[in-house]
């Protein structure tokens, strides 16, 4: 088989083929061998008349087709392997010679994958959580412990948040009282936006014996008509923290003086946070680089973004149990407005693709030979398999290519988040050691000698 490849316009390229008439013949025959298992022959079981036969009853042409038909994908894809052409859509095949009789000849016009501009790569600024709590957020986290042991005091003054409002309660629709939201003596937290955000609005500032009466939209977007509300309020209370010191500390955790209390409360939130902030830099890295592309994006890699995506997302629904349009009914969603929704999360990430493959050029991170090797190596030790004959295999199928591809992409973005600057939500400088965990020492046992 020859080949041979031209480069077009519109990120295409042109792939000419012939297939001598020795190697076809191979395709033909197996062709006549699938044909004469679909039919019968006198004196011959399924699968048992010889070419030459079923060629006198059906003529040679038949045999030629279906080679054509069933030979022709694997002949494309010889061809896109021996050229290293990185393919993002089906071809488009003509058969220019060979339908009759001779070698086969045809050309296959396909799209491939395009260079972008990711200009200002090394540049980005990227914003991330603070890794580091601050002396607030580390006090607001101790505070809400104490409020799980607060006291209510009733206080003769106006209700703010965060204050416990006793209150009776009726809620009508239409005409009817709405079940839930018609009571007596009920506590109400104030400030927390439960059921409708006009109740807090109307209790702000009342006081014990305030009646008040408001209507509000209902919670049910379906629903048109409006809630009519009337609240009297009986009683309010004000939390009580307990005091902050060493016997709450004691009392209240596993620490015995409030200094290790924080300290463990900010190493658990520095830890949380640390973990979110190198997340975040992954996440808005290559978010902040597909941004720098404006190239226009090949269709085509879209809808294969997306039809990955829904595969994915079917696989995971049956390794559930789980019928996909059962799960679609539930979510209130068509095949069509799912794939609506998949959209710009897919053109994100063929963006994102596009420019770290870029950046890799550019930065000279693309693996070479060696480390091709070293790759397969490491892929080959833990099944014992010999690396020669797994590169061999890989070659086969034409995955040397994406292999060293992905490693590129992964290289390109170790680099960027290596290289970004980071600031806060503030715009404040990150110092990338506050994105490391902090070193444990080792803990001794301690143990008494018998």
């Amino acid at each position: 088989m020859k080949s041979t490849v031209e480069t077009l316009d519109d990120n295409r390229v042109k792939l000419s083929v012939e297939v001598d008439e020795e190697t076809f013949d191979v395709a033909v025959d197996a062709a006549f061998k699938r044909i004469a298992k679909e039919v019968r022959m006198p004196g011959f079981r399924p699968g048992k008349a010889p070419r030459r036969l079923l060629e006198a009853q059906f003529g040679s042409a038949v045999g030629r087709e279906e080679a054509l038909r069933e030979a022709m994908p694997e002949y494309y894809a010889q061809a896109v392997i021996e050229h290293d052409v990185d393919v993002v859509a089906p071809p488009e095949i003509e058969i220019t010679g060979g339908q009759e009789d001779g070698p086969v000849q045809f050309d296959a016009v396909v799209e491939i994958r395009p260079s972008v501009s990711a200009a200002g790569y090394d540049g980005l600024r990227v914003e991330i959580p603070n890794p580091v709590a601050s002396a607030e957020e580390i006090d607001e986290q101790i505070d809400n412990l104490r409020r799980n042991f607060a006291e209510l005091s009733v206080v003769e003054r106006a209700a703010a948040d965060e204050d416990h409002v006793t209150i009776d309660i009726e809620a009508i629709h239409g005409d009817e009282p709405v079940p839930g939201l018609t009571t007596t003596d009920y506590d109400y937290l104030l400030g927390s936006g439960a059921v409708v955000p006009e109740i807090d609005e109307n209790l702000r500032g009342a006081t014990a014996g305030d009646e008040v009466e408001f209507s509000a939209d209902h919670p049910d977007p379906e629903e048109e008509e409006p809630l009519q509300f009337s609240i009297t309020v009986k009683e309010v209370k004000e939390a009580v923290l307990p005091d902050l010191d060493d016997e709450f500390a004691k009392a209240n955790s596993e620490f015995e003086t409030v200094e290790d209390l924080r300290a463990d409360m900010a190493d658990r939130m520095n830890t949380m946070r640390i973990q979110q902030a190198n997340m975040a830099v992954q996440q808005n890295t290559a978010e902040a680089l597909a941004a720098l592309v404006t190239d226009e994006i090949p269709e085509s890699m879209i809808e294969n973004e997306i039809n990955a995506r829904i595969q994915d997302l079917v696989q995971r629904l049956q390794q559930q149990g789980m019928d996909v349009g059962a799960y679609l009914d539930a979510v209130g969603q068509t095949a069509e407005t799912l794939a609506a929704e998949f959209r710009e999360p897919a053109e994100q990430a063929v963006k994102v693709d596009l420019a770290l493959r870029s950046v890799a050029d550019l930065q000279g991170l693309v693996p070479d030979d060696d480390r091709i090797d070293e790759v397969i190596a490491e892929m080959a030790g833990p099944s014992g398999q010999d690396p020669d004959e797994l590169k061999g295999r890989l070659a086969e199928v034409g995955q040397i290519s994406a292999l060293r591809s992905d490693l590129a992409k992964q290289a390109a973005m170790e680099w960027l988040t290596d290289n970004v600057e980071l600031v806060d939500e503030d715009g404040e400088a990150i110092d990338r050691e506050a994105l490391e965990f902090p070193a444990r020492g080792a803990e001794e046992d301690s143990e008494e000698e018998e």
